[in-house]
């Protein structure tokens, strides 16, 4: 399916987590009254990601070094990992897949000996940064009005991907790079999906993914189709700069507060410093999780997008994360999580962007979340 990502291609692609960082579109993880069905197109091919270069020095640990392992819910950890870790392709974590496979709802103590028995850990070494993302839901519109003039666009029929890059068919076939953020949306369409206020869309481009809820009530998910292929610029950082928020108030909820004070103009030039622009498609709201880049429905709170250069689906990871920099956050995250997604902010080696579940709470959680982060990777025994 991170996209204060729930998820991005396939990600649910982080809040103010990715706007923060100059950052799951991810997914990443995830959603009518009667109007024109759109077209069906074949969904955009996005690079595959280069093999992973040779993983960093780690240090080899015991459990009893893990700050928090003490602590940690090892029944729900293990449930999680139960039904996600075959999204693994490594062949000593396929054998203890298996083996958890075949043991039924283990209580905490062995849940705690399943993973200290099956895994050894391994620090990596350095810091980096945690942030976090949700599956949002919105208001939308079937027709524009005064608040909901922003139209969800699905993936343009002149898309196409060669050699890896994301261009514009114009005419005879010529090849144009793809416009930016600034002039799709000066182009009028005849073909939105849904109307939203300005900046849950701009939010739901970030997040890669989310549900929508219509005036009539009606719910529909609407999942990430591709993206125009520019970089993605966060805009928390100009937005301190120019004095518009405060040192440690950039997170997704100040930033998304300040759009929709300054709805209009103002707020369409900040929103326009990202020249990254996401496109939709629309699915029916079965109420299952959102699904990730591995494939897989995200365990809220026991998920991450990583770099997918640096990690593989399906490893087993604990976090280690505090030092929060933004106000109103939780003092600190430690736990067991898989990686299970991907998102476009998320680069480096100690770098994670952590699933926090759907909807408002969720959010408001996600957009506080940017803590100092160490990771501890769990390498399977066979």
């Amino acid at each position: 399916m991170r996209k204060p990502r729930v998820l991005r291609a396939g990600r649910l692609v982080a809040v103010a987590a990715l706007l923060i960082l100059s950052a799951c579109a991810s997914a990443p993880k995830p959603a009518p009254t009667p109007r024109p069905t759109p077209v069906a197109r074949p969904p955009v091919s996005e690079p595959a990601p280069a093999p992973p270069p040779p993983r960093p020095a780690a240090v080899r640990e015991r459990f009893s070094d893990l700050p928090g392992w003490e602590k940690e819910d090892h029944a729900a950890a293990f449930r999680a990992f139960r039904q996600t870790c075959h999204a693994a392709r490594d062949r000593d974590m396929g054998v203890v897949c298996r083996r958890a496979q075949t043991m039924v709802d283990p209580d905490q103590a062995h849940a705690r000996a399943f993973f200290e028995d099956n895994f050894r850990p391994e620090r990596l070494t350095g810091e980096g940064i945690l942030t976090a993302y949700f599956a949002p839901e919105y208001e939308a519109r079937t027709a524009p009005d005064e608040d909901f003039n922003a139209p969800v666009r699905p993936r343009p029929a002149d898309m196409v991907v060669k050699d890896g890059q994301i261009l514009k068919s114009g005419p005879r076939g010529v090849l144009t790079p793809y416009p930016d953020r600034a002039a799709i949306e000066a182009q009028p369409t005849a073909d939105a999906l849904a109307w939203m206020r300005p900046e849950d869309l701009f939010f739901l481009q970030i997040q890669g993914s989310g549900v929508l809820t219509y005036e009539d009530g009606r719910r529909e998910k609407v999942l990430y189709a591709g993206n125009n292929g520019l970089p993605f610029v966060g805009i928390a950082t100009p937005m301190r700069r120019q004095g518009l928020l405060p040192e440690n108030g950039t997170s997704g909820e100040a930033i998304r507060s300040w759009l929709a004070a300054h709805r209009g103009p103002e707020a369409q030039t900040v929103m326009q410093l990202n020249p990254r622009y996401a496109f939709f498609r629309t699915a029916p709201d079965d109420g299952v999780a959102p699904l990730g880049a591995a494939g897989l429905p995200l365990p809220t709170g026991r998920a991450i997008a990583v770099d997918p250069r640096h990690h593989s689906y399906g490893e087993l990871i604990w976090i280690d994360a505090d030092a929060p920099n933004l106000s109103g956050a939780f003092p600190a995250y430690r736990r067991l999580v898989s990686a299970l997604d991907t998102g476009g902010a998320i680069k480096g080696e100690i770098r994670a962007d952590l699933y926090l579940g759907q909807g408002a709470a969720a959010g408001l959680e996600a957009g506080r979340v940017r803590h100092v982060l160490r990771m501890h990777h769990l390498v399977p025994r066979p």
